[in-house]
C-alpha cells in the first residue's frame, strides 16, 4: 500500500487529528464506561492502585532509604525518605522532599515524576527529571538533598530526551538538544560533553560525538572511592555498543569486547555477559555467559576470563547485583528463578542466596556497593502477594514487609505447559485460574528485545479477572529472554514471524487442552506486544474472540521513522532495505488489514504524549478498519506517556476500560 490516506493522523497535536480523537475516545466511553460492571471495576483497580498498605518500596542511597509514593490524595505522588529503623515500623516516619502535585500546582505543569540522579558518595545533591504528562522526555532541575530546596542556578536543562549524569558536585557529563545536529535520528543525544557548574551549557566541553544513525551516545562516571573512572558507550543500534574509558587528557581506550556484549565495571572488576559466541584464541565463550577478569589486567592485555555462568538448555541468565563484596546472580530455569552468591576469592566461590523462600519469583530490588553486603529481596508469585526481605550476606535475614492479599486466591491454581510451535520449538506458559474453569480467558505476551515475563503478583489481573471466573495465561514466546540470548537472536529481523507462530502455538493448545475456546480466548499486549496482537489480529483472527492493542507499533514500514521507531531497526530490520521490506509487509497490522475479512472485536490504546512509540500507529489502524467496518473502538488517553498513564485515576480508567471490553466480548 503505497499511498496512506491517514498520514494526517501523525500530527500528533494537530487539530484536526485531535479532533478525531476525541469523537474516538466518546464512542468507546459511550460503549463501555457507561455500565455498573465499569463503575465497580475501575472502583476496584483504584482500590489497588492506592492502597495504603501497599508495599513503599525503596532505594538506598547513604544513611536514607527513599521512595516514590502516589495514592489518592497525592495523585502525581511525593518523593520521600526515612531511616532504615523507622522503615521497619509498621507507620515509618517520612520526610518529603518533593510534592509533585503541590509543584505542579505551584507552576501551572502536568509535571509526572521520572526520577532522581543521586550524587555519590556524599548523597547531598540530586539531579530531578520531570517530564510534561509522561513523555520519555524531561526537564532537568539540581536539588540540594540537605536544605531540601532546588538549587538556585543550579544545573538545569531544558525539555529534551537528555542523559545527564554526576561527575563531582560541580561537573557533570550531559548529552541533549545543544542545537542542529546534535541528535541522532532515533532522537537521542549524539555528543557527550562535560559540563561545569557556572557555566552556560553553550561552554560546555566536547568529550565524545556520535554518527547520526547511531542510537545514542552516553557518557559517564564511576565514582567508587578508589576506583574512580569516566566511561563512553556509543550506542551504534539497539544490541551493539561500543565502550571507552575516557582518560584524564579526554583520550580514548577502546574497551575490545565484542559490541554486542555488555559490560560491568565494579572496583578492580571487569565483567562482561556475552550475547554471541566469542573467541579467543583457542577458547570460545557461549552466548548468554558471564565471563570475569581484572579490568586493568584485561587493558594490558589478559583474556584470561574466570566463566561465572554459561547456559544451558533450559537456564539463562537473568541480571546481576553487586554488593560490596560480593556478586549475585539472578538465573531462570524454565523460567522459574534462582539467586547464587559468588564472592571473588578462592577461584570465585559459589553457593545458593540464604534465606530466600523456594516459591514464587525472587528479585533484588536494590543493593548497596558503596557501604556494605545489604539486599533488599522482592518474593511474589501469581497468586502470591509480595514480601519484602532485607539480608546482609553471610549475616542478619528480615522481612522488612508483607503486602496484604488483594483478591481471594482460594481455588485459583498455577500451571505451566509446553506448546509446540510450527518449526517444532518448545514454548512454555504459565496458566492461572481455577483447575477445571473452560471459561474466559485473558493471554498474554511479549516477544522482544529480550524482555522476560516472570511469574508476580497483580492485583488488579486478581480483582478484575480471576475472581470473576477469568482464567489468566502468559506465555513465554521468543524475543524475550526467558532461555537468554538466543532465544532472542533466533526471532529478529527476517526470522519475526516465529515469534507470532509460537504465541498462536499457545492459544491452539489452550484451546486444544480445553482450558478456553476461541470466542471466549481474548489477548492483550502494550508496546511490542501490541505489535504482537496486532499480528494475531491480522494473522489469526479465528483463533480470538476479543484483542487489546496498547500503545502499539502497527505500521512496520513508517515505524523508523515515528519518534524513537529508528532505533529498532536491530530488532524489526530496515524498511528501507528492499528484503527487509518484504518481510516486514509480510506482517505488518496496518498493510494485512483487508476488508472481507472477519475480525474479533478489537479495542486499541496509546498516549498523546507517548514520544516513544508514536500514536500515529494506533491512530490509523483504527481508521483503516472503521473504513472497512470492522468492529473496533478507540481510546487516547491525552497523558501518559508510553506508560499510557500519568497518575492512578488515568490508570484505573484505562484498565476498567480493557476489562469491561473484555467480559463484554468473552463472557457471553
Amino acid at each position: 500500500m503505497e499511498h496512506d490516506p491517514y498520514l494526517w493522523l501523525e500530527d500528533v497535536t494537530g487539530d484536526e487529528a485531535l479532533d478525531w480523537v476525541r469523537a474516538r475516545n466518546a464512542e468507546s466511553l459511550a460503549e463501555l464506561a457507561e455500565t455498573p460492571r465499569f463503575a465497580d471495576l475501575r472502583k476496584d483497580i483504584r482500590a489497588v492502585l492506592d492502597a495504603d498498605d501497599r508495599i513503599p518500596y525503596v532505594a538506598r542511597r547513604g544513611e536514607y532509604l527513599y521512595n516514590f509514593w502516589q495514592d489518592a490524595a497525592h495523585p502525581r505522588g511525593l518523593w520521600r525518605r526515612t531511616t532504615l529503623e523507622s522503615y521497619r515500623t509498621d507507620e515509618p516516619d517520612w520526610r518529603v522532599l518533593i510534592d509533585v502535585d503541590a509543584l505542579a500546582a505551584d507552576e501551572g505543569e502536568n509535571w509526572v515524576w521520572q526520577g532522581p540522579k543521586v550524587l555519590r558518595p556524599g548523597y547531598d545533591r540530586c539531579l530531578v527529571q520531570l517530564s510534561r504528562g509522561g513523555a520519555d522526555a524531561t526537564v532537568v532541575r539540581e536539588f540540594d538533598l540537605t536544605s531540601l530546596t532546588f538549587v538556585d542556578d543550579g544545573f538545569a536543562l531544558d525539555e529534551a530526551k537528555s542523559r545527564i549524569g554526576w561527575i563531582d558536585v560541580d561537573h557533570v557529563f550531559v548529552g541533549t538538544d545543544f542545537g542542529d545536529g546534535a541528535m541522532t535520528t532515533s532522537g537521542y543525544p549524539r555528543i557527550a560533553k562535560r559540563w561545569r557548574r557556572g557555566t552556560p551549557l553553550s561552554e560546555a566541553t566536547v568529550v565524545f560525538e556520535g554518527k547520526p544513525d547511531d542510537v545514542a551516545v552516553v557518557a559517564y562516571h564511576d565514582p567508587t572511592p578508589g576506583y574512580e573512572r569516566d566511561f563512553v558507550a556509543r550506542a551504534v543500534d539497539f544490541y551493539r555498543t561500543e565502550f571507552y574509558l575516557l582518560g584524564a587528557d579526554d583520550s580514548l581506550t577502546r574497551i575490545e569486547v565484542p559490541d554486542d556484549a555488555e559490560i560491568d565495571v565494579e572496583r578492580e572488576w571487569l565483567l562482561v555477559e556475552t550475547r554471541s559466541e566469542w573467541t579467543i584464541g583457542e577458547v570460545s565463550y557461549p552466548a548468554g555467559a558471564l565471563l570475569a577478569i581484572g579490568f586493568d589486567d584485561f587493558l594490558a592485555g589478559d583474556r584470561a576470563f574466570t566463566v561465572l555462568f554459561e547456559p544451558d538448555e533450559h537456564t539463562s541468565l537473568n541480571y546481576h547485583d553487586w554488593t560490596r563484596n560480593h556478586l549475585i546472580i539472578a538465573t531462570l530455569t524454565d523460567v522459574k528463578s534462582r539467586l547464587d552468591v559468588l564472592t571473588p576469592s578462592e577461584g570465585w566461590r559459589k553457593e545458593p542466596l540464604a534465606g530466600v523462600p523456594d516459591v514464587g519469583t525472587a528479585d533484588i530490588r536494590g543493593t548497596d556497593p558503596d557501604h556494605g553486603d545489604e539486599f533488599l529481596l522482592d518474593v511474589s508469585g501469581f497468586t502470591q502477594p509480595s514480601m519484602l526481605h532485607r539480608g546482609v550476606i553471610g549475616g542478619e535475614f528480615e522481612t522488612l514487609k508483607r503486602a496484604p492479599a488483594r483478591f481471594d486466591a482460594e481455588g485459583l491454581d498455577v500451571r505451566q505447559h509446553f506448546a509446540i510451535s510450527d518449526d517444532g520449538s518448545h514454548i512454555p506458559y504459565f496458566v492461572v485460574g481455577a483447575p477445571e474453569s473452560n471459561g474466559p480467558t485473558l493471554l498474554t505476551g511479549y516477544g522482544g528485545f529480550e524482555i522476560s515475563l516472570t511469574p508476580s503478583y497483580s492485583g488488579i489481573i486478581g480483582r478484575s479477572w480471576l475472581t470473576r471466573g477469568g482464567t489468566y495465561v502468559v506465555a513465554n514466546i521468543r524475543g524475550g529472554g526467558e532461555y537468554g540470548p538466543q532465544w532472542h537472536q533466533s526471532v529478529q529481523k527476517r526470522n519475526r514471524l516465529r515469534v507470532y507462530e509460537d504465541f498462536a502455538a499457545v492459544a491452539r493448545d489452550l484451546i486444544e487442552r480445553g482450558i478456553t475456546s476461541p470466542e471466549r480466548l481474548g489477548i492483550e499486549g502494550g508496546s511490542n506486544g501490541g505489535l504482537l496482537t496486532g499480528v494475531m489480529l491480522t494473522r489469526y483472527p479465528d483463533l480470538f474472540g476479543a484483542v487489546v492493542s496498547s500503545v502499539p507499533l502497527l505500521d512496520m514500514l513508517r515505524y523508523h521513522l515515528l519518534l524513537a521507531g529508528a532505533s529498532w531497526m536491530a530488532e524489526y530490520g530496515d524498511p528501507d532495505d528492499a528484503v527487509d521490506r518484504d518481510y516486514l509487509l509480510k506482517y505488518s497490522p496496518y498493510h494485512n488489514l483487508a476488508p472481507d475479512r472477519t475480525y474479533p472485536p478489537t479495542l486499541v490504546m496509546t498516549s498523546t504524549r507517548d514520544d516513544r512509540v508514536h500514536p500515529g500507529h494506533a491512530r490509523k489502524m483504527v481508521a483503516r478498519m472503521r473504513e472497512f467496518g470492522h468492529d473496533v473502538r478507540y481510546y487516547e488517553n491525552i497523558e501518559g506517556g508510553h506508560g499510557g498513564a500519568a497518575d492512578n485515576e488515568q490508570r484505573a480508567v484505562k484498565w476498567a476500560l480493557v476489562f469491561e471490553f473484555l467480559w463484554q466480548r468473552l463472557a457471553r
